[in-house]
């Protein structure tokens, strides 16, 4: 079981080493290595899997150690692996989802001249993520952290020749830093007050920290989280992201790194358990979240881009999940796992509209596709009707629990996030009809330098077919299995007791019933299309085409004094400090030169100088008798 735990990251990471380090002799096949890499490491991870679930459900749990990584004072860090219920999962939807996304790639990338490359990077994303979620102790966690940073920054702007890639490639990596800072920060507190970073140890002694102790070592870990998963402050970067090649949207989006977050919280379940302030205020990013991802997801035309903030909002259910903390741990997990089917569905989806339609994005130029890409039209209808939570696909059975468990949360908070999640079920439905409507179905909007629209070859279809068939049965099947195998890992204790304003039958009607009027608005508005160039529009549509003034706000507050900040100290620097420094130099230099220009070997300027001297010293004396 060790030896298997180890492979499941050792494998992708050693391919990633090769295919980047190789050059040009694995260019014709290397990108099959990363496929076949990724798909061994899911292999071994179903084994290591199937021998966790024969281990009674109290000691489903392995630790692999592998040597001692950092021993510094009272500082004791091993470079281990842990593998539970909760890392198990999350290994599976990684490397499985992962190798859908691997081989759809080697069609998607057929022509372009870095795919070796890209493969590479591919295989180091994967390694680090496997690396985050199996890391034994909080600085594992950090260090898969900071490498999934680093995959994302080089797949983002992998197409680095053009602005808007290599932009959004430094914006990721700029945005996830200040969330990683707060990251560091919480792991620091950690060790000064617990003397450890390890999970068993870090649990075991929270309930012995003072309640403002444990309010900001949570919000440190809420910061890094929310930096990773895109949510609100830290959530522009990630419909940026879209720069890059379809496959890095659907691996980043769908089953890695913006679920990093809601790993980090749901892993450190004690310790957000252990306040209801830190708890509400997790809660409420969730919700606020949720909303921002629907509100700018309805004006939103490029097709990439609309589930990329629908994606913010799927992430903000689960944010709102992990922060109602007890049993609604586990339904931000299930909702998490078959978010990674159904969105990597779409996003794979889309990248095949893309290919048919000479790589156009343009919602409002697309229309009546159906009838040419049946394939990705009936694929795509699954992941549609899976995320706005049509029975019985699986966002049925993962969604609408988290919005029953917010309705039941207790006071009267439990009216405000069960109404968010609840208006933000009915948004959902609209512009993600408005987005299957206007590409699929209606009359044909396309651009004149396309004739023939045309469905993709099997390698790319292939694996929209299975991710397909996951948006299907992947809820019913996690609703009625991962719960009771989570149970160990996402303790309930310490949570209030639930006020049961509704119940599942209720909480179900109310969903679908917001789900059927979004979707039906949205059909009867585009069912004959839209206009073909941007309409004027009122002030709430305005802020949502401009993300609601995030990056501006953004570029105000901190990117203008920034600027501002580093000029000014760059003008102090160069007048104040080094003016200062050059000035003593000079000041020494033009005097030793002056002063050179007396000793000038003549004699009769020397015995001037003595004369001058004397009559001086004779009139002092003068001076002095008077």
């Amino acid at each position: 079981m060790q030896t298997l735990i180890t492979l499941v990251v050792a494998i992708p990471a050693a391919s990633a080493a090769f295919l980047l380090l190789s050059g040009k002799l694995t260019n014709k096949w290397g990108h099959w290595l990363g496929v076949i890499a990724t798909a061994t490491s899911f292999v071994l991870g179903l084994i290591a899997f199937i021998r966790l679930a024969d281990l009674p459900s109290d000691d489903r749990s392995v630790q692999v150690h592998l040597w001692d990584f950092i021993q510094s004072g009272k500082l004791d860090v091993g470079f281990g692996l842990l593998f539970d219920p909760l890392s198990a999962v999350f290994v599976l939807l990684i490397t499985g989802v992962g190798s859908l996304i691997h081989l759809y790639a080697v069609g998607y990338m057929a022509h372009d001249e870095g795919r070796r490359r890209f493969f590479g990077y591919f295989n180091l994303f994967v390694a680090a993520m496997l690396l985050l979620v199996l890391g034994n102790n909080y600085v594992m966690l950090y260090l898969g952290w900071e490498g999934v940073g680093l995959a994302s920054y080089l797949l983002i702007s992998f197409w680095y020749n053009r602005n808007s890639a290599a932009t959004a490639g430094k914006k990721a990596f700029l945005m996830n830093r200040v969330g990683d800072a707060g990251f560091a920060l919480g792991i620091f507190l950690m060790f000064l007050t617990l003397g450890t970073t390890d999970y068993d140890k870090v649990f075991a002694g929270v309930g012995g920290l003072a309640a403002g102790t444990v309010l900001m070592m949570g919000l440190l870990l809420l910061l890094g989280a929310t930096g990773k998963s895109g949510q609100f402050p830290l959530q522009s970067w990630l419909p940026d992201a879209m720069e890059g090649p379809t496959p890095v949207s659907a691996l980043i989006h769908a089953a890695t790194m913006v679920t990093a977050g809601v790993y980090l919280i749901a892993r450190s379940n004690p310790i957000f358990s252990a306040n209801h302030t830190l708890q509400t205020v997790v809660v409420s990013v969730g919700a606020l979240t949720l909303l921002i991802g629907c509100i700018i997801g309805c004006a939103k035309d490029d097709i990439k881009r609309v589930l990329a903030w629908s994606t913010v909002s799927q992430i903000g259910y689960m944010f709102l999940g992990v922060g109602l903390g007890g049993a609604a741990y586990a339904l931000a997990i299930i909702h998490l796992l078959a978010h990674g089917f159904f969105k990597a569905n779409m996003f794979l989806g889309a990248g095949s509209v893309m290919h048919g339609m000479n790589d156009q994005t343009d919602i409002r130029r697309f229309g009546g596709l159906a009838k040419y890409m049946r394939i990705t039209w009936l694929t795509f209808m699954m992941g549609w009707l899976a995320i706005i939570g049509i029975p019985p696909l699986s966002g049925f059975f993962t969604k609408d629990p988290i919005i029953e468990a917010a309705f039941n949360r207790p006071g009267w908070t439990g009216w405000l996030y069960g109404g968010a999640a609840l208006l933000g079920a009915g948004l959902t439905a609209f512009y993600m009809t408005r987005l299957f409507v206007l590409t699929f179905h209606g009359p044909k909007r396309w651009t004149e330098d396309i004739e023939h629209p045309h469905e993709s070859p099997a390698i790319m279809t292939i694996p929209l077919i299975f991710l397909a068939i996951g948006s299907i049965v992947a809820g019913f099947l996690m609703k009625t299995s991962v719960l009771d195998w989570l149970t160990p890992v996402l303790n309930p204790e310490g949570v209030e007791d639930e006020v049961h304003r509704i119940n599942a039958t209720e909480g179900a009607l109310l969903s679908v019933a917001f789900t059927v009027i979004g979707a039906g608005f949205a059909y009867l508005l585009f069912r004959r299309g839209t206009a073909l160039v941007e309409q004027p529009a009122g002030p709430v549509v305005t802020a949502a085409r401009n993300n609601l003034y995030a990056d501006a706000f953004n570029v105000a507050v901190f990117e203008k004094p920034g600027r501002w900040l580093t000029r000014g100290l760059v003008f102090l620097d160069n007048r104040g400090v080094d003016g200062l420094v050059n000035g003593l130099a000079a000041l020494a230099g033009g005097g030793s030169g002056r002063l050179r220009r007396l000793q000038n070997g003549f004699v009769r300027s020397y015995a001037l100088s003595m004369l001058t001297g004397a009559l001086v010293i004779v009139g002092a004396f003068l001076m002095v008798t008077l």
